[in-house]
């Protein structure tokens, strides 16, 4: 593994493969249950005042991605808040201890973003801890696989759609009150949006959704200097994987998936989301950045 993101190696070779032994969790999911723990970059990651000053809320921000997001905001010069469910406080507060090491301000919410009334609150409080708002990134999610159509229940389908898509929804709407010119939304796609997986038609169908919603967005908001764009992720080892995102035999054969043929970590997907949050891509609007370990994407 590189010492740091800047240093040059193999990336077929950068991280070994995961081999996951199949485990299963209780939907969300605890990282610091998981083997083996993801990698969000604590030991690795190195700032370089790319976002300092900058105020950032993260959803999905305890674990997996979004973890490794905040942790490199931080470091970047960034204060955080991030949003997870009241199950994932363990993760938390491992990542609340990452932004304080880095010398940045803080912050938890724990919330059920399925609830529009909720969504809206919890962006009052990031921006009343914040003192405003730079950065928006959308990330949490809900996966679960389920091999037919005939099994896939309304409700499951409802709460993935109402999770990944109208949360997203509801927080962008209520954070551009707060955003002025220069802000940034980062929305978490799925390499699922354009490779739909036959187990998971509800999430790759809401992934979809993301990338579209971002590309109106994006010009939609154009004129206030706004930029919006998406992050497609690959394969990654996370905590969706084993509260029920993958099957078993996805699980056993979870590293073969990618040209790569490995799993990502979060870690290696940090970085996307810094280049996106600043002023480095102010040309950049609209786009979607496959992070997918060489899966060719349209």
């Amino acid at each position: 593994m590189s010492r740091d993101q800047y240093s040059f190696s193999n990336p077929v070779k950068q991280y070994g493969r995961v081999e996951p032994p199949v485990q299963h969790q209780p939907v969300p999911g605890v990282q610091a249950r998981m083997t083996p723990v993801p990698d969000l970059g604590e030991a690795t990651y190195r700032g370089s005042g790319r976002l300092a000053g900058r105020k950032a809320l993260i959803t999905g921000g305890d674990s997996g991605i979004g973890g490794a997001v905040a942790i490199a905001f931080a470091r970047e010069g960034a204060d955080v808040v991030i949003v997870h469910l009241p199950a994932e406080q363990e993760d938390a507060g491992h990542i609340l201890g990452h932004i304080e090491k880095a010398g940045r301000k803080g912050h938890a919410i724990a919330a059920d973003i399925t609830d529009a009334g909720r969504c809206r609150a919890l962006v009052a409080e990031a921006v009343g801890f914040l003192g405003g708002l730079d950065i928006l990134v959308n990330n949490a999610g809900k996966q679960v696989a389920v091999s037919r159509i005939a099994d896939l229940s309304d409700e499951q389908f409802e709460l993935t759609f109402r999770t990944n898509v109208f949360a997203n929804f509801w927080i962008t709407k209520a954070a551009l009150a707060h955003m002025s010119a220069g802000a940034s939304i980062i929305n978490t796609a799925s390499l699922e949006a354009y490779k739909p997986s036959p187990e998971r038609l509800d999430y790759a169908a809401t992934k979809a959704a993301i990338n579209n919603f971002s590309k109106g967005l994006a010009l939609q908001v154009a004129s206030r200097g706004i930029r919006v764009n998406v992050v497609a992720p690959g394969p990654v080892w996370t905590a969706l994987q084993v509260s029920g995102g993958v099957s078993d035999e996805q699980m056993k054969t979870f590293d073969d998936e990618s040209t790569y043929q490995r799993s990502g970590q979060p870690a290696e997907l940090a970085p996307a989301y810094v280049f996106l949050a600043s002023a480095e891509s102010s040309y950049v609007s609209g786009e979607t950045l496959n992070v997918n370990g060489g899966m060719v994407t349209p």
